[in-house]
């Protein structure tokens, strides 16, 4: 059974190997850089983790998951998108605030209780932040998506989730009037700093290019 220290140590590699395009592999700059700790901390750790069988680590090298180790994220990741779907749906929290409280939920171990979680809130496919939630069999469904920043300008598109799940970037984001599924129209690019105007139903607002990254669409 994993801690859940080590539990967040492969859903973090699983976030940084897995879930960007064209990524297998992480260097321990990059995952202690993601967990806010020192690369001293993470290279502890990934030794424990190494023994278990569950990354491929040499030291100074490149970190990937073992087939074991990404079948314990994807379960991870899973009971977390679905307690942000429940505490969304279910008991109101709003969609900044979810996050936050899936973090503490996700390590509960009951599989059962998963199960239940599932079955009630009818097997949902996304989570309310629009990314994937891992079925029972791990399966995942992959949208081939854009950022916002790269639709061209006269363009409209569908925002389908957010990069960016902190609380300050989505509370940005619901002051811009975004939510999942809002049609955006790209208005205008500055060519200086790719500052961007958009239209969200006829609320028109500038965006930072930085903000414009953390918004995936269709």
């Amino acid at each position: 059974m994993l801690s859940q220290t080590e539990e967040n140590y492969i859903k973090a590699l699983y976030y940084l190997t897995s879930e960007r395009p064209g990524k297998t592999k992480a260097g321990t700059n990059e995952l202690a850089e993601h967990l806010n700790i020192k690369p001293a901390t993470a290279n502890n750790m990934l030794k424990k983790l190494k023994v278990k069988k569950l990354i491929n680590y040499e030291k100074y090298g490149k970190i990937s998951l073992t087939a074991i180790g990404k079948n314990q994220a994807i379960e991870i990741i899973r009971k977390h998108r679905l307690w942000e779907t429940f505490l969304y749906e279910k008991l109101e929290f709003t969609w900044d605030e979810v996050h936050e409280v899936a973090e503490q939920l996700e390590h509960i171990k009951s599989n059962k209780l998963i199960e239940k979680l599932d079955k009630l809130l009818d097997y949902p496919e996304f989570d309310p932040h629009g990314d994937a939630i891992p079925n029972a069999k791990g399966e995942i469904i992959f949208q081939i998506r854009k950022t916002l920043s790269q639709i061209e300008v006269g363009k409209t598109c569908k925002l389908i989730a957010v990069k960016d799940n902190s609380a300050l970037f989505l509370q940005h984001v619901v002051k811009l009037g975004l939510g999942i599924s809002s049609k955006i129209k790209v208005i205008s690019r500055q060519e200086f700093d790719a500052m961007m105007e958009i239209d969200v139903n006829g609320k028109k607002s500038n965006i930072s290019h930085k903000v414009a990254e953390n918004i995936f669409v269709i």
